[in-house]
């Protein structure tokens, strides 16, 4: 019994039709374990290629909310409860206007094979809404997180599936959930992470996706006998990740010189330094600003407004060594890739999920330059989850210190497990190949053992 990737996706697509983020995630994946499954044919008498791509549990519901005029407003909410094998589904929230169905079963598929690098033990699941929460007012926020969790409630719990954030969802948001999670079932538990310090939450969970993006980055210039000192970085994003990835690199000597949101970019040159950082995190934290305050406030940061269409982002067309993508899925195509390494970049660890278009994975690999996949190099979020989860439920905390070592660990063995994997099967220093199987094979095996469930 042989495995045809190309045979196993038409499949895919035409059971999923129209969702090609989903169907983009399943064939970079799949692509890589050809060799695997021709070595193993009892994961293809188990099915377990089809069971993995298809999810245990998709629950979708309408959010009705009142704006602060007094209308009725109605979003759609989701969860999809991917993969149990490992644990209790773990996965965060996104409210964007962008999210669907596809987006999040792609966020949700990927959620598997990164929660089975962390080694943790952690299922995988993915959720959110089309809610915009840009421009809305904290009450506005505040009722439609009530309304949202009214409904997930059901189908959440701390041994059965426990959220996060993700894009558009903070502290805020996870504030406002958690309120009306422990108002409905009159009981404390550790159902979301991200959580505040003062009620559960951990410490390092809001710096964890950014440092563990620079930590895995890091590792693969150490395995080259390289480091971040003096290295100029791009970073996209001025969000969490995007922030946070910056701090570490200032700790580690490196140079910042690029932030972005949806409107465009600003480009500093002389580089980040922490006041400006702390000026971002005001900015887009507290405030809820465009990235262009940036270029007004400081000298000498040119500010460059995103064109609708364009072939091409400005941002990935800078000199400098290292590219840290920490923003959206598909922000780097062909041409960025091109123009990234054309601009001396020999290393890019990805914070975000899916940054990179095939055809851009296809130019790094080609060109062997460091290349850290967001399933392992961003999977520093969802470890430091885990960890709330385990201080949670027992019933206390750890030190700052404490956490943010065990997280550099975490990601560490993800490194060496991606690069001792990749070698394993043939293609040294190929971290994509490395990431897909070693995360694979803990699933699979698991799945096996659970039987046909």
């Amino acid at each position: 019994m042989s495995f045809d990737p190309k045979i196993f996706m038409e499949k895919v697509k035409a059971k999923n039709t129209g969702e090609s983020e989903f169907h983009q995630a399943v064939e970079e994946v799949f692509e890589s374990l050809d060799t695997v499954l021709d070595k193993h044919p009892e994961y293809l008498e188990a099915k377990i290629p089809e069971r993995l791509v298809e999810p245990e549990r998709v629950i979708m519901f309408r959010v009705p909310w009142i704006d602060d005029a007094g209308k009725v407003q109605v979003n759609r909410g989701f969860r999809i409860e991917m993969n149990s094998a490992l644990g209790p589904y773990k996965g965060g929230l996104r409210f964007h206007p962008s999210v669907n169905l596809g987006i999040l079963k792609f966020l949700a598929f990927e959620q598997v094979l990164k929660n089975s690098l962390t080694t943790l033990p952690m299922g995988a699941g993915k959720g959110g809404s089309d809610f915009d929460p840009k421009e809305k007012s904290d009450n506005e926020v505040m009722r439609f997180c009530q309304s949202f969790m009214t409904e997930l409630q059901r189908h959440i719990g701390p041994d059965t599936d426990v959220p996060a954030g993700d894009i558009g969802v903070g502290g805020r948001e996870i504030g406002f959930m958690f309120g009306q999670y422990k108002r409905i079932r009159n009981e404390f538990t550790g159902v979301l992470t991200g959580k505040g310090l003062n009620w559960g939450g951990s410490l390092i969970r809001p710096e964890a996706t950014g440092y563990g993006q620079v930590y895995f980055a890091e590792e693969m210039l150490k395995a080259n006998k390289k480091s971040l000192e003096g290295l100029t970085c791009l970073v996209s994003g001025s969000g969490n990740v995007a922030q946070y990835c910056t701090e570490k690199v200032l700790d580690l000597g490196g140079k910042v010189v690029t932030f972005s949101d949806s409107s465009g970019m600003v480009y500093d040159p002389e580089g980040v330094n922490r006041e400006k950082l702390a000026f971002v995190m005001d900015l887009k934290n507290v405030r809820r600003g465009r990235i262009k305050e940036y270029a007004d406030k400081f000298p000498n940061v040119e500010f460059m407004a995103y064109e609708k269409n364009a072939d091409c982002n400005p941002l990935w067309d800078i000199k400098a060594d290292v590219a840290l993508p920490s923003a959206t899925q598909n922000e780097i195509n062909a041409k960025d890739a091109a123009n990234l390494m054309k601009n001396g970049v020999f290393c890019v660890s990805e914070g975000a999920n899916m940054p990179t278009e095939p055809e851009g994975i296809e130019c790094f690999l080609e060109a062997k330059i460091l290349y850290g996949p967001g399933k392992a190099a961003n999977a520093g979020g969802v470890a430091v989850s885990g960890l709330e989860m385990s201080q949670n439920s027992m019933r206390l905390g750890w030190s700052r210190e404490e956490v943010d070592q065990k997280l550099h660990g975490i990601m560490k063995n993800i490194h060496q497990n991606c690069l001792e994997t990749a070698e394993t099967y043939g293609v040294p220093g190929n971290y994509v190949v490395g990431a897909n199987i070693a995360g694979f094979l803990k699933i699979a095996d698991s799945m096996l053992d659970q039987g046909y469930v």
